[in-house]
């Protein structure tokens, strides 16, 4: 009787583990989340600089981009130009929703990721990382190209 109970122990963990195997063997395939036109406006003086870029979902559901973290910066937020008649107003946000097949643009004007404290010189020219995190658990590493003001009219 304790080696049928051995077997069967040893089978359910195989099960186990092969499921989990197929399960992270999902995780690791293709994303749903791509990220297009990367791209730093950069200021001197150590000002706050500002992040740009589309992000194209190709699944079947929305996805929300939900944290913004970078090693080059210390602060990296995603924030909102608002229009209030004549004057306009930076709003943080928590959440940016990517609908399903679709994309949406980080552009000036509009959506931006606010870059503050940069943890070493970044100049034009360089390229820095921003790290993506997203509803779904996926998280994107992606390297944005940092322009001057002049490289960005």
């Amino acid at each position: 009787m304790s080696i049928k109970i051995k077997t069967f122990a040893s089978l359910s963990c195989a099960l186990a583990l092969s499921f989990g195997f197929a399960a992270a063997a999902h995780a690791a395939g293709p994303t749903a989340i791509s990220v297009k036109d990367a791209w730093v406006r950069w200021l001197p003086n150590n000002l706050p600089a500002a992040g740009y870029a589309t992000l194209v979902n190709a699944s079947d559901k929305p996805v929300d981009l939900v944290d913004i973290s970078s090693n080059d910066y210390g602060d990296a937020m995603l924030h909102q130009t608002v229009s209030n008649g004549s004057s306009q107003k930076m709003v943080m946000v928590d959440k940016l929703t990517v609908p399903a097949h679709g994309q949406v643009s980080i552009a000036p004007g509009g959506y931006h990721v606010m870059l503050e404290d940069a943890k070493h010189k970044v100049a034009p020219g360089d390229t820095v990382h921003l790290t993506l995190k997203f509803s779904d658990g996926e998280t994107l590493d992606t390297p944005f190209v940092v322009k001057s003001p002049a490289q960005t009219k």
